[in-house]
This record gives structure tokens, sequence and C-alpha cells, in this order.
């Protein structure tokens, strides 16, 4: 958030040309509101879900007794079945003119109403269902909310905007395995009282959205894109169209669903897309990685829901960072290495060490992996989009993604039940390293994922 500098008052230089351009620099700098907003309320949620999915995977393999099978097939519904809906929620807010917040409202809503209907569920059909429903929620809130994250930041800072939601985002990550573990262990029926307090923060996070986020992309996205780019002076001509931004006299693009994927005939747009969805096939679930975690350790039942506050720290301590790095060096290099870490920490899982070490190294590798690709992605195909497709645009990306790791999801869950977890977690490895050599190769324009000169 933009602070004025109390020394610019004592500056004799400050109406100056430099003082000028250093007062520019800042506010071209300035995280809004909006973003600040949107972050609280995904910190709110988050603590929300992940009281819920710290202690799922304990909850649907000791309690329930599901193999690893059933439950890869419910965990690639909690995470991929959002895929069948995210163009559905981008399109609505599209085509609303301003629909975004309230299209962000009912997918948040329907999560919220999701989480008490687990203490009624105790068989593999009820809970996929309220997984499914949960999910999409998440799938129409999604989209909506990137876009008016991307819409009220201007495109050489929107690495960081991203960053600092996801930060936020990733507090409340940190939060909610915390809160569920001490939930735990001080009731008696704790996955009842887990779910119970977890629909009770869902709701607050539903009531912050209604009461402090602007209610339309107008008032929460100035347009300062072309404003900017009419100061930046450099190797592109002073007032340059942006990538995306629509050429003078040009007719604003009608927000339909066949426009919504027409946008795929634009090169960039379509080579992130099809990078985020080979990748995502390599992707192994969070909730496995944290059930390798246990068995390789041996760490008790009790304790188990701590393991994501190591992904959760990682992640919050390294958005920012790497969201203003991508701004800086290009966010497709950042958007890779991410990879590179998470395929660390793939081998290392492999590895025969069983060091105190591991789950430390693991799990931070984990946290960078995701710090430096989920709103580095959105950064980065924010800047190949139109301002009346952005919903879509994204959604887009997200459908690709998500349904990507939903695939493999089922892939690996399969994998472990007939050859065991180390196979399955090699065969990934090896499918993450082939994709992302692959995606070297798909590597979209620099005037989109590069930084400005």
């Amino acid at each position: 958030m933009y602070v004025a500098d109390s020394r610019a008052n004592a500056d004799p230089s400050a109406g100056s040309t430099t003082g000028i351009a250093r007062r520019t620099a800042r506010v071209s700098a300035a995280v809004t509101p909006t973003v600040f907003a949107l972050g609280a309320v995904s910190l709110i949620t988050d603590v929300s879900s992940e009281m819920v999915t710290a202690v799922l995977p304990l909850y649907l393999v000791t309690g329930l007794g599901l193999s690893p099978l059933g439950f890869g097939l419910l965990d690639g519904i909690y995470n991929g079945f959002s895929a069948l809906v995210r163009l559905v929620g981008g399109h609505l807010a599209d085509r609303g003119g301003g629909r975004h917040k309230w299209i962000a409202g009912i997918g948040y809503g329907i999560s919220a109403l999701c989480k008490p209907l687990l203490l009624l569920a105790h068989t593999l059909t009820p809970i996929g269902l309220i997984l499914a429903a949960d999910r999409t929620g998440k799938g129409l809130r999604t989209a909506p909310r990137d876009a008016l994250i991307s819409l009220s930041s201007t495109p050489e800072n929107r690495g960081r905007a991203f960053g600092v939601h996801r930060a936020m985002d990733t507090a409340g990550a940190l939060l909610g395995p915390l809160a569920a573990f001490l939930i735990l262990r001080a009731t008696v029926d704790g996955y009842d009282a887990v779910f119970t307090v977890s629909f009770c923060v869902a709701v607050v996070g539903v009531l912050v959205l209604v009461l402090f986020v602007p209610g339309s992309s107008s008032t929460a996205a100035p347009r300062t894109e072309k404003a900017v780019r009419e100061r930046v002076v450099g190797k592109k001509a002073v007032g340059e169209r942006a990538v995306g931004e629509k050429p003078v006299g040009e007719k604003a693009v009608r927000p339909t669903l066949r426009a919504a994927f027409a946008l795929l005939a634009r090169r960039d747009l379509r080579r992130i897309t099809v990078c985020a969805l080979l990748l995502g096939l390599a992707t192994v679930s969070d909730s496995f990685v944290y059930l390798l975690l246990q068995r390789r350790l041996g760490v008790p039942d009790r304790w188990f829901a701590l393991l994501p506050l190591g992904t959760a720290a990682a992640f919050l301590l390294l958005a920012v960072p790497l969201g203003r790095l991508a701004d800086r060096v290009g966010r497709w290099r950042v958007f890779l290495g991410g990879h590179g870490a998470l395929l660390t920490a793939y081998a290392l899982l492999l590895t025969s060490w069983h060091g105190t070490a591991l789950p430390y190294a693991v799990l931070l590798l984990h946290g960078a992996f995701y710090a430096a690709t989920d709103g580095v992605l959105m950064a980065a195909a924010s800047d190949s989009v139109p301002e009346e497709l952005r919903s879509s645009g994204l959604a887009l990306v997200q459908t690709g993604q998500a349904a990507a790791r939903f695939v493999c999801s089922l892939g690996f869950g399969a994998a472990w039940t007939l050859w065991g977890d180390r196979t399955a977690l090699m065969a990934s490895a090896v499918a993450l390293g082939v994709c992302a050599a692959f995606a070297l190769t798909l590597r979209p324009g620099r005037s989109v994922l590069e930084p400005a000169s």
C-alpha cells in the first residue's frame, strides 16, 4: 500500500523532475486496497478450507479406511472438479460487466455451506458429492477474484500484486492446519469439531467480501495501464500499446463463450495454457506429498495436520519476493524455476535419506514451488488477455491446469495402489522432467513473460 514519503516535503528538489519520477515510481508500485481486501477474504477462507484439507487425508485413509486409489479419486475431485466450472465463473463475471465480486461471492458461499455437510457424510459417494460441490464454489470464485486483482494492478507490478494476495492467502493456509491441530487435541470428536469451526470461519470470509471488496471492476481497477505505459521511456516508444490492450478505435470485445475460447488463437496465451496443462499432469497432489512424508518418517497421526504448515510457511515467506523477482527478471524464468524446486522435492523423497532435515527441505521446496508458480502464472496470463475477457482468459489457463492435476491425482492413486508409493513418485518425477523440458520449447513471447526494459 502506498504511503506518502514525508521526506519529499523537506527535500528542496521535490518539485524537480527527479522527485516527480520517484513519486511516480512509488505510485506505480502501489498495491491497491482491492488487492488487500481480496487478500483478507482469501486469508479467512483459507483458514476454513485448510482446516479441512489438513485432516482430510488422514480422516479418509485412516478413519474411513479408503485405499490410495479411492483417496486419489476423492482428492482428484477435490482439486480438479473446479475445472468444470471455472470457465462458467469467468464468463459470468465478464458478461455481467462488473459482477466479478458477486460471482466470486456465490462461489465463496457455496464452499462455506459444504463444510457442515461433511458432518453427515461417512461413505465415499456422499463425501465425493460434497467435495464436488465445494470445488464448484472454488471454481466459480477463482477467475473473477484473480481478474479483480489483475484489473486493479498495473502490468509492471502484477507479479507483486499477485504475490501480496498469495502471501495473505497463504497466511490463512498456515493458520488453518494449526487450528485443526489444536482442535483435534482439545476435543473428543475432533473431526466433527474441525468441520463445524471451519464453517463458522468461512461465513466470516463471505461477510468480509460483501462489506469491503468494491462492487464493480471499474471501481476496483482504475485505468492506469495506459497511463503508466505512456510514462515509460526505453526501448518502447512513449505511449506504445501494451500487450492485450486494444488499439485506439478498436471495438470492445463482447464477452461471450465463443470469444473466450477464441482467446486461444493468441499465440502467447495458447502456449501458456499448454505449458500449465503439461506441467499439471506431473504435479502430485499436496495430500499425497504429506502422506509420503508421513510414511517415510513415521509421523504420528496426531502430528499429521502440522505437515502443511511447512509448505504454507515457505509460500508465505517467498510469495512476495518471488512475485517481485518475476516482474524484474521475467515471469517465465521464475515459473520454470518453481517446477525445478518441485522436482528437487520429489528427488529428496526418492532418496534413502531419513535425516531430521528431510521434512524441512521437502516442505521448503514445496512452498517455493507454489510461490514461484501460482500468482506468477496468473500475472503472466493477464498480459495477453483484454480487460473485457480477463476473467474468461484466466479461467482458460486455470481450467487446463486443474484438469491436468485431476488426471494426475487419479493416475498417482492408481499407480500407488498397483505398484507402491515409490514407483508412483518415480514415474511422476520422470514425467515432470519430460514435461518441463517440452515446456521450454513452447516458451511464450518476450512481450508477455519478460520484464519491460
